[in-house]
């Protein structure tokens, strides 16, 4: 045998011995993305540039391009490996969902080091320290420390430290938000006493705010890391030798102070020491059912409640609407027209947003709930006038001449000759309506309602059982829209004329 086989053969041996050493698997070197990596010549990386600065965001001047210090380490790190970067946007708390299931390579978005997050994938050794802060208005005074939160509503990042640290304290009304942008925005307009987030984030959007203030010291310092698969050893070896050459030549401090971000508490990447994780237990919520329904049950009331006086919003206003298109003065029918073709040509999101975070710019401050009900009223207020539009027309012209000859009025004739007609016909679409409202209610977690999809989503996220949780909620919607598919049909059943 050649000495160049023997010294394969050695090499191999002593690499497969290292990986049995360390507890991993022979095939799982096949699944690893570090070659592949390389002959594709680029990095994908996965992160969310929505309110992302100053991790990754688009740049003010030329809105075409991301910069941040995310953006840059990412960029240094695909150096070292010999390819180029390319980011791939991600909502931030699906991430790691998005990582296992290989929408992209490596997670860097401010995701910290963290039992439960090293419990499902693998990461990397430390690239920044960073530490909580709580913000509060400018006024706001006494503020400086968790406990004086108690008692508090406090805006936290969804699934991030700064929730799981109130969370396990407890006594504060807590919103949840699913960006960096939005609890301040509610902390402005006084929905909200304080936002508690990491450091980073509150140098970039809070400290140059002059409506904004740094209540107390930051505390709770922590690590972020670089997330791989857990399979992916030599990826996750090449990701912590880049970090260290990073390190080692002032790269990481050039990007950080570029950036505002650098301080004092960097030097501690270096005292970085990874603790013990467990193996994450398993858990089956259709097993454990029992402990897990009363939370989605709890979310569902919301779902129904929203549902309910929204739908009854829409109903009310889609009314006014059509009677304004169909039978109002020129000025009342174009306004009408052009209400229905603007909402229905615009997306609920952006309307609740609207609602939400615009309204207060001009004085306008609504609660979450109500701002959610005024938002899904409207929106389906325009489909309901088109429904009872097609009901209306459907009537047949002799009916109103009808009644106008008999002596009624215009309003007479509408009331008691042409709605009782066309209310039989407009039942199935505004049913179908209806139970499409209880699906679309769950948009309303974006500006912190805590409806049954928002519970869903938090659940899953902590006990990783998106199967078990997913049944059962989709069960829970479809107890709540059958019943009232039911209703309908017998409703209709009544109303139908008799073809005799």
């Amino acid at each position: 045998m050649s000495s160049v086989w023997r010294r394969s053969l050695v090499a191999g041996g002593s690499l497969l011995a290292v990986l049995l050493v360390a507890g991993v698997r022979p095939g799982a070197l096949a699944a690893d993305r570090l070659e592949e990596i390389r002959q594709r010549g680029v990095l994908l990386w996965g992160a969310d540039a929505e309110g992302g600065a100053p991790y990754v965001y688009p740049d003010p001047q030329r809105p075409e391009r991301l910069i941040g210090f995310e953006y840059e380490l990412a960029e240094a790190l695909a150096s070292k490996l010999g390819v180029k970067a390319r980011m791939v946007q991600n909502q931030w708390d699906q991430l790691i969902p998005a990582l296992e299931r290989g929408n992209f390579d490596i997670l860097l978005n401010g995701l910290e080091l963290t039992p439960q997050n090293r419990q499902r994938i693998a990461m990397s050794e430390p690239y920044f320290v960073y530490a909580q802060q709580i913000v509060t208005r400018q006024e706001t005074a006494g503020l400086g420390s968790m406990e004086l939160l108690k008692g508090k509503p406090v805006g936290v990042l969804s699934s991030s430290v700064a929730q799981r640290l109130l969370e396990q304290m407890g006594g504060t009304d807590l919103r949840i938000y699913p960006g960096n942008v939005e609890s301040f925005r509610d902390l402005k307009a006084r929905r909200i006493e304080a936002v508690v987030l990491d450091l980073p984030i509150a140098l970039h959007y809070a400290q140059p705010d002059p409506a904004l203030r740094f209540s107390g010291a930051p505390f709770a310092p922590g690590y972020y890391g670089i997330g791989v698969r857990k399979q992916e050893v030599l990826l996750l070896g090449a990701i912590n030798q880049a970090i260290r050459e990073l390190a080692a030549d002032h790269t990481l401090e050039r990007i950080y102070r570029k950036y505002g971000v650098w301080d004092e508490r960097q030097e501690q990447m270096k005292d970085y020491r990874p603790a013990a994780v467990t193996e994450a237990k398993r858990i089956s919520a259709l097993r454990e059912w029992p402990k897990y329904l009363p939370l989605l049950l709890r979310g569902a009331v919301t779902t129904v409640e929203l549902s309910v006086l929204a739908m009854g919003l829409a109903v009310a206003a889609g009314l006014v609407l059509v009677v304004a298109r169909l039978y109002g003065v020129a000025p009342l029918r174009w306004l009408a027209r052009a209400y229905v073709e603007v909402i229905r040509g615009t997306p609920l999101l952006i309307q609740l947003f609207l609602i939400y975070y615009g309204l207060p710019e001009i004085g306008i401050r609504l609660n979450a709930f109500s701002a959610a009900i005024l938002g899904l009223g409207l929106n389906y207020a325009a489909s309901e006038a088109e429904n009872y539009r097609a009901g209306i027309q459907a009537v047949a012209r002799g009916q109103t001449e009808a009644a106008l000859a008999l002596g009624m009025d215009s309003w007479q004739t509408l009331r008691r000759v042409v709605l009782p007609q066309a209310v039989r016909i407009v039942i199935p679409p505004v049913t179908n309506d209806f139970v499409a409202m209880f699906k679309d209610s769950s948009i309303v977690s974006v500006i912190t309602m805590v409806e049954l999809t928002k519970v869903y989503g938090m659940l899953a996220m902590s006990t990783y059982d998106y199967i078990g949780l997913g049944l059962m909620t989709a069960g829970i919607y479809f107890a709540l829209s059958y019943p009232v598919s039911i209703l309908a049909g017998r409703l209709e059943q009544r109303l139908r004329h008799d073809p005799r």
